[in-house]
C-alpha cells in the first residue's frame, strides 16, 4: 500500500521535513513520485523509517545508522559488525555519563555554599571565573 509523505510521517511519528532530510542524506531511498510529483511510500519505507527513528531515539549517529541499515539489508552476514557498532555507541554513552557525573558533582560543589551574601562573594561566580578552583579538570 502506497502512502503520501504526510501519512508516512504520522505512521512513523516523525515530521515531514525529517523524512525529506533522510532522503536527502541517503538514509531513505528517494520515493517514487506520481504524475503530480507527490512522493509515495510503501511498507519498506515505513519499516526503514521506524528503524531510523528508533536508532535516533537510542542516540545512534547518522553514520552508524547508515552502517546498521546496510548490514540489516544483508541478513546472512555475521552479527559481529553490528555488535561492534552497538558496543562503540555504548562506550560513547558511558563516556558521556562519566563527563555528566563530573559536571553534576562540580556544579553541586559550587552551589553548596548557598545563595546568601553578595554576588562578589558567590562561590559559583568565583569558580566560573577561575577553572583552577574546579575539582575535576575534564568537565
Amino acid at each position: 500500500m502506497d502512502r503520501t509523505i504526510g501519512a508516512l510521517a504520522r505512521l512513523a511519528d516523525v515530521k515531514v521535513p525529517t523524512i525529506r532530510y533522510y532522503e536527502e542524506i541517503g538514509l531513505l531511498p528517494a520515493a517514487p513520485r506520481t504524475e503530480s510529483n507527490r512522493r509515495l511510500y510503501g511498507e519498506e519505507a515505513v519499516r526503514r523509517l521506524r528503524f531510523i527513528r528508533h536508532a535516533r531515539d537510542l542516540g545512534f549517529e547518522v553514520e552508524a545508522i547508515r552502517q546498521l541499515l546496510a548490514l540489516a539489508d544483508q541478513p546472512e552476514r555475521p552479527c559481529a559488525e553490528v555488535d561492534g557498532i552497538a558496543r562503540a555507541h555504548l562506550a560513547a554513552i558511558d563516556d558521556r555519563i562519566a563527563r555528566l557525573t563530573a559536571l553534576r558533582t562540580e556544579i553541586g560543589r559550587m552551589t553548596e555554599c548557598g545563595s546568601h551574601g553578595r554576588v562578589g562573594d558567590c562561590q559559583v561566580i568565583q569558580v566560573l571565573a577561575d577553572h583552577g578552583l574546579c575539582t575535576h579538570p575534564q568537565h
